[in-house]
């Protein structure tokens, strides 16, 4: 059985959803040959055939089951922190001792001098390789293969390493994020990783299977990871938390511009409640959408009866998704106008599926209608663009009720599309990455600490019900990190920032948890005390939909703790 269920794991044969458990079995209703796997006991994936999987799944088994896919978030910073004035009180000497950096992304060049110890040995307790099945994989999980301390030692002190632990980060994201949140410094090469005496625990995820990235309009070559895979590393990273007794921060540096960034959802519950858990930090990126014009807000102009949205696409544009996200109690319909002028009119909801196409292009436009999305209650307008003919494609959107609430249109995000296609008349705000609206983890946004300004790709707040995000800005831009080829670069992106929280996350674990000073602390205790100590800018208002809460400053944190104030 064991066997069976990891094949549907990692085979392209079968397809997969992410299902609340109590939901399950009307799920396994519905499908042939469908088998229930657990993930934790608020959500498990659900795998089947993948001929079983069509262009009518959203209609027919909804919208949340169906995994999201994410991508990367990031192709003197300790001064400008107050880590280096904080450490010159020995009582506040922090380095993250006794602490777990967590990370789930591409992996680390475990072989790299930033994480070992002075004798050479590995600061790096384990790695679940997702992609690897020739191995063990960890007690209680499926697929894979994890690796150990004992046994990362072993490959150290051999002339081939990979010969004996072949786990490897090809791509370099994940090992850029362990380097910036806790790598050992390199003062020659002007790199200063934050929690230096933290330890790590890593997972490389497997990427997301070909079928679901064809029915989400993915490119095949985009890095591209989906929900039950980073559910399964999440509850791995807690596993060992749990099993070593010992604090974890825990670094996101992926993102989505899917779903109706309102922080609802399956994953978002379950990432809540992991946040949330005593001793367990959780840092968010805040995503890299914010001037990249593939948000849309919208009004009804009551005088026309309709808002007029104009999405330009670009030549050769690939196959591509667009969500359309109303609050519910107003129901939504729309025209389509193609660039040749050809007209579709009012799409709606006596239709859960269409297919429209057009005589003078050759695009097909499959459309989801959602009247109320199961976990939200919104009402979802879902399209699915193949090939797309390049021009000025025109969306009239109009609303039926008496409340006048406005909605929301989000491309994918950057990686997924081109930045050829955009909306003419784009707004900035609510482009927080998709799982960067939960209110319970803690979301970084990236800034120059050069000159204090804000990274000019960062995603703004707040989310789409008014919730405040992000919560505070992180050094994010021209940071220097490790790099693949044991040498170091600069890299900037909110992901950069979420790693250089991390590593201030783990020295407060370090202070309140293993010091004693607040031995339950969470991701929202922590927040309060980095909200409290940010630092201000006296021309703005705060919170705000860009900074949040202000610049993270750890020495501030303690001064506001010892003045009250």
């Amino acid at each position: 059985m064991a066997e069976d269920y990891r094949n549907r794991i990692v085979s392209e044969d079968y397809a997969d959803l992410v299902v609340e458990t109590g939901k399950v079995q009307s799920i396994l209703d519905k499908i042939p040959e469908a088998v229930a796997i657990p993930i934790h006991f608020q959500i498990s994936l659900v795998t089947f055939p993948v001929k079983y999987f069509t262009k009518r799944s959203i209609a027919e088994l909804g919208y949340s089951p169906i995994p999201s896919i994410v991508g990367l978030l990031s192709l003197n910073s300790l001064e400008a922190s107050g880590i280096s004035m904080l450490r010159n009180f020995p009582v506040f000497n922090l380095y993250g001792n006794g602490v777990l950096i967590g990370i789930y992304d591409t992996g680390i060049d475990y072989t790299n001098p930033v994480f070992r110890n002075a004798d050479g040995t590995t600061r790096i307790v384990s790695i679940w390789d997702q992609t690897i099945q020739s191995g063990s994989p960890p007690e209680g999980f499926l697929y894979g293969t994890e690796y150990t301390r004992e046994q990362i030692n072993q490959a150290l002190q051999s002339d081939d390493p990979f010969e004996i632990v072949p786990t490897r980060d090809t791509i370099g994201h994940g090992t850029m994020l362990a380097g910036v949140a806790g790598g050992k410094e390199s003062p020659e090469n002007n790199f200063y990783g934050i929690a230096t005496e933290a330890e790590f625990v890593i997972v490389k995820l497997k990427e997301a299977k070909r079928y679901l990235k064809e029915y989400l309009c993915i490119p095949m070559d985009a890095v591209a990871y989906q929900e039950n895979d980073f559910a399964f590393a999440l509850q791995y990273l807690t596993s060992v938390y749990a099993k070593l007794s010992r604090p974890m921060a825990i670094c996101v540096g992926f993102g989505a511009s899917e779903g109706p960034h309102d922080g609802r959802g399956t994953f978002n519950n379950y990432n809540a409640l992991v946040a949330a858990t005593p001793q367990i930090a959780c840092i968010i990126a805040a995503g890299n959408e914010g001037n990249a014009r593939r948000h849309y807000f919208g009004m009804i102009d009551e005088s026309s009866g309709f808002d007029m949205v104009e999405l330009r696409v670009g030549k050769n544009e690939g196959n591509f998704t667009m969500q359309l996200w109303g609050e519910q109690p107003n129901f939504y319909s729309v025209d389509i106008i193609s660039p040749s002028g050809e007209f579709v009119q009012q799409i709606e909801s006596r239709d859960e599926f269409q297919e429209v196409s057009f005589i003078f292009e050759e695009t097909i436009i499959y459309i989801d209608y959602q009247v109320s999305e199961t976990q939200t209650g919104s009402q979802l307008i879902f399209f699915r663009f193949i090939k797309p003919a390049p021009g000025i494609w025109k969306f009239r959107i109009y609303e039926k009720g008496d409340v006048r609430i406005g909605f929301n249109i989000w491309l994918p995000m950057e990686g997924f599309i081109s930045d050829n296609t955009y909306f003419l008349e784009s707004d900035p705000d609510i482009t927080v990455s998709a799982y960067a609206n939960n209110p319970v983890p803690i979301t970084v946004t990236a800034y120059n600490p050069e000159d204090d300004s804000l990274y000019l790709k960062a995603g703004r707040g707040y989310s789409s019900i008014g919730v405040i995000t992000p919560h505070i800005a992180a050094p994010g831009v021209n940071i220097v990190g490790p790099t693949l080829n044991q040498g170091f670069a600069v890299f900037s992106g909110t992901s950069v920032a979420a790693a250089h929280a991390t590593g201030v996350a783990a020295m407060l674990l370090e202070w309140g948890v293993v010091r004693g000073n607040i031995p339950f602390m969470n991701s929202i205790e922590m927040k309060i005390l980095l909200e409290r100590g940010a630092r201000r800018n006296s021309s703005l208002t705060y919170p705000n939909r860009e900074w949040g809460y202000g610049i993270l400053d750890i020495y501030n944190v303690f001064r506001s703790l010892r003045s009250g104030s």
